[in-house]
């Protein structure tokens, strides 16, 4: 089994590369500041974000704020630790080469 299978296929995606990636660095991240920091569709993002809490590597938050809903997304330590695995792999795979 070579590195490149040991690349979690959850964060093959772009999307869910940034979402994980700005969630390392926030703690909890607002679906508008995340649409807006991805530049994508509310779409894309609620359907990446829906496989990603799926897999349990976040966590999403629905509120009210005033009348206005509100979703928010949170990294859990289940996806902090995945991410840095799948990052450490493209690291080994990058210096393979």
């Amino acid at each position: 089994m070579g590195i490149i299978d040991k690349l979690n296929k959850d964060f093959e995606s772009r999307v869910r590369l940034g979402i994980m990636s700005i969630l390392m660095v926030n703690e909890w991240v607002d679906f508008t500041e995340m649409k807006t920091l991805l530049n994508i569709t509310d779409g894309n993002l609620a359907s990446h974000a829906s496989a990603l809490e799926k897999s349990e590597y976040i966590v999403v938050k629905k509120e009210f704020v005033g009348k206005k809903p509100k979703t928010s997304y949170s990294v859990t330590e289940r996806g902090r630790l995945a991410f840095k695995e799948h990052l450490s792999y493209l690291e080994k795979l990058m210096k393979s080469q």
